[in-house]
């Protein structure tokens, strides 16, 4: 999670990427706590890979760890050099048994790790392939070949950012020897080569096809990931309750309202995320994600992502809005 997350601008620039809220939950967290769920006991340490984000950002990603019961540790990719390098600045979390996930995905799926493989890739179909890293496999569902972002067509099995593998120790070697040759692709040291040497070399890798993947990358993005994590979560409820002040409005699940949030002579919903102690009064709001602290006063919006401690006020439109701005129509 080093990257600069410009897809996202101007959300990520006050912000990480991973620590956008998700229905009230940061990304990253989401991530960390349903590999937990499903891994349980198993999970010892997690390694977070990141950029200079700050003491204030490192805090909260520890946090994270410690309410789960495990250990957490900081490391930083000081420059961006791929997926491969940021990888080996952990390297000594390297051994024994490894997942590795990118911070900027969420999941549904069936995440057994039982394989006879050494190794499980986590992959979607897409219709846009060459955006991707993919894979080709034979008719028993072992990998065959990994590539990166493909210039023709390949495979439309994209690999999403999940990866398991048995031994960490033979990934390290893998990586540092990809470092030490300077073998880069696309300017960057890539992980899809390391996976590749490794299968050349015999190390049999399994692919596992997700039921939902859920991609962070961008606005629009972040807004239909909100509307499928609200689903999900509002699935098996038949009541809603919210520690918030709602007066003479109406809600439409599913709906995030964060505590101490004020809703006043308003609609909201569907599909809708409202961060904490955020104040709105007189105005529409469906599919989209507000966060924390901010005023929102006569507006219609939809399609829409407005970030912390902001004031927006009086227009109907599809908006994108960072931190600590003012809008006023």
């Amino acid at each position: 999670m080093a990257g600069k997350g410009s897809r996202l601008r101007p959300h990520t620039l006050t912000v990480p990427k991973p620590l956008i809220p998700i229905a009230g939950k940061p990304i990253v967290q989401r991530l960390v706590e349903e590999i937990h769920r499903i891994l349980k006991k198993d999970v010892k340490e997690v390694a977070f890979i990141i950029g200079d984000f700050g003491r204030e950002t490192e805090e909260q990603l520890l946090h994270i760890t410690r309410k789960l019961g495990v250990k957490g540790r900081i490391f930083r990719q000081e420059k961006p050099l791929g997926t491969a390098h940021a990888l080996l600045c952990a390297q000594e979390f390297l051994e024994g048994p490894v997942i590795i996930a990118f911070a900027d995905t969420l999941f549904k799926a069936n995440f057994s790790l039982e394989t006879p493989a050494e190794g499980l890739i986590w992959t979607s179909q897409v219709s846009n392939p060459q955006a991707f890293g993919v894979v080709t496999y034979d008719e028993k569902g072992y990998i065959t070949g990994f590539v990166e972002k493909p210039d023709e067509f390949v495979s439309d099995l994209a690999i999403i950012g999940i990866y398991y593998i048995k031994e960490g120790k033979k990934l390290k070697n893998e990586l540092q020897y990809l470092i030490d040759k300077d073998l880069k692709d696309k300017g960057e040291y890539q992980l899809t080569d390391v996976l590749e040497n490794m299968r050349k070399k015999g190390i049999r890798f399994s692919h596992r096809k997700v039921d939902k993947w859920m991609d962070c990358g961008n606005k629009s993005a972040i807004i239909d990931t909100n509307t499928k994590v609200l689903e999900f979560e509002h699935a098996d409820k038949s009541s809603y309750s919210y520690n918030a002040t709602i007066k003479n409005s109406l809600i439409i699940e599913p709906c995030f309202i964060g505590e101490g949030a004020m809703i006043e002579n308003s609609k909201i919903g569907p599909f809708v995320s409202i961060g904490k102690h955020t104040q709105v009064k007189n105005s529409n709001i469906e599919t989209s994600l507000i966060q924390n602290h901010t005023e929102i006063i006569h507006a219609n919006l939809s399609n829409s992502m407005i970030g912390n401690s902001t004031h927006y006020q009086g227009v109907t439109r599809e908006i994108s809005l960072g931190d600590y701005s003012v809008f006023d129509f």
